[in-house]
């Protein structure tokens, strides 16, 4: 088991043992020795459609039920539906969910009861793990009651959700929702008909499909682009597993990227500072009136930087990962009416600012993304790449300049190396190639960014074969 960018995250036959119920002990003590909860207080559990993700909630609300919890089950909801109900209560929830990861593998997302853990909470957790471990007592899993409380949850977040725009904003858009595996399939749909949108469900599967908001697959785009042909729709919209990362594809089918989301969600919100990871892209600071800041890549990261915004005075603060999720960390006001923050991954502000933009500008949303003059980006990954060729790799090219310049020298001359996350190379001619491992899976990732979207794709396969071209060779 291991956190990541975003949660707990391991293979789904680990969670379903004792695993679950070793990190829901260890949070559950945490939040018990820190003040942050008592016993007899409520904790809220959600989760997504993998098959295996009902075992592991009933193990982690049986873990905490014999720490003297009230367990609230929140069923199938979206990430951020969860922590907004937590917020809205004062509870700690947890989110089992692997979010894009394939099915074989899952996680669990832990939240205070103020807001979505950070690394120094996670270091505790893992601690506090290591020390029921080394005790070698045996876990105790009371049996779990628990009290449904998922159309709760899921109004709240409907309420939040359609007081955002005008009635009607959304009318004359025609919009095809690929509902497939995501948990925020249904509320998708009755908040886009809320705002007048012509609706039409896509792809609903009972079986598990992993969609990466980051790396679209070209199965799936393949699927999105028949679908605009056949429907003449104005965009497709979609979500990851947990309903926390947007996917918005234009009248073409082709997906626009989750960075250009987050900055249309910065000019919807009039914010005055943004969070970014350094993967987003390089042209977001000329692109808006606001404050940019970068961090790593990670929701924790990117909350964190967010606090410091706070804590140095800047208000009207958000921030966005380059997958589209953006997190509120002060109170923003939109349509007459108060927005509270919530410090955690969103895809549905993202997806009704930029549908809102379409239709009062009445046009294309190919049109309003070109309007953005962004430099052409693109990203993919290298999935079951195993996490030792990754490290190695990435000792490798940090060794030496040399070492560097060797393995970019097929592709071009560097420039200017920059090691927050990962290497993010700027080369001579002005494009960008940034090497990332995942934070919690096997998964090795590429970002680019060059002058044209032919250029920027190339840049793109080229980085990815040099990548696989070093693994063989090892």
């Amino acid at each position: 088991m291991k956190f990541g960018t975003s949660g707990l995250r391991g293979l789904s036959v680990d969670l379903k043992g004792r695993a679950s119920a070793l990190y829901a002990t260890a949070f559950g003590k945490y939040l018990l020795e820190t003040g942050k909860a008592r016993a007899g207080d409520v904790i809220l559990i959600g989760r997504d459609f993998r098959d295996s993700s009902p075992e592991i909630s009933a193990n982690c609300a049986g873990a905490l039920t014999a720490l003297g919890f009230r367990v609230f089950d929140c069923g199938n909801v979206p990430t951020p539906a969860l922590a907004l109900y937590g917020l809205e209560s004062k509870a700690a929830c947890l989110m089992v969910t692997g979010s894009h990861i394939p099915a074989d593998r899952n996680g669990i997302k832990f939240y205070r009861p103020d807001g979505e853990i950070d690394k120094s909470d996670e270091t505790a957790i893992t601690a506090q793990a290591a020390e029921i471990e080394r005790s070698g007592k045996a876990l105790i899993q009371a049996p779990a009651r628990t009290e449904d409380h998922e159309a709760i949850c899921r109004q709240l977040f409907f309420e939040r959700n359609t007081a955002l725009l005008p009635q009607g904003a959304l009318s004359g858009l025609k919009i095809g929702v690929y509902q497939h595996s995501t948990v925020a399939r249904d509320l998708l749909i009755d908040v886009l008909a809320h705002y007048g949108a012509e609706i039409i469900a896509l792809g609903r599967s009972e079986s598990f499909i992993p969609v990466d908001t980051e790396a679209v697959s070209d199965e799936t785009i393949a699927l999105m682009r028949r679908w605009v042909s056949e429907h003449k729709f104005d965009a497709i919209v979609s979500t990851d597993g947990d309903g926390d990362r947007p996917l918005v594809a234009d009248e073409t089918g082709t997906p626009l990227r989750g960075d250009l989301l987050g900055l249309v969600a910065a000019n919807f919100l009039r914010a005055r500072t943004v969070v970014t990871p350094v993967t987003s892209n390089s042209g977001i600071e000329a692109a808006g009136t606001f404050a940019v800041r970068r961090t790593r890549v990670g929701s924790p990261f990117v909350i964190s930087g967010m606090e410091e915004a706070v804590a140095a005075g800047d208000d009207h603060v958000m921030g966005f990962e380059a997958n589209g999720g953006l997190l509120t960390a002060t109170t923003f006001e939109i349509n007459g009416r108060k927005l509270r923050a919530l410090p955690t991954r969103d895809c549905f502000i993202p997806m009704l600012a930029i549908l809102s933009l379409a239709a009062a500008r009445r046009q294309p949303l190919s049109a309003i993304a070109a309007s953005y003059k962004l430099p052409f980006a693109a990203a993919d990954r290298l999935e079951n790449f195993p996490v030792e060729t990754s490290a190695a790799l990435m000792e490798y090219l940090r060794a030496s300049d040399e070492n560097l310049a060797s393995f970019l020298q097929p592709i071009g001359a560097v420039a200017t190396k920059s090691d927050i996350d990962g290497l993010r190379v700027t080369l001579r001619d002005g494009g960008i190639i940034h090497f990332r491992p995942s934070g919690n899976a096997p998964e090795m990732r590429c970002y680019v960014e060059a002058g044209s979207e032919s250029a920027a794709l190339d840049l793109l396969h080229s980085g990815l074969d040099r990548i696989r071209g070093w693994a063989t060779a090892r």
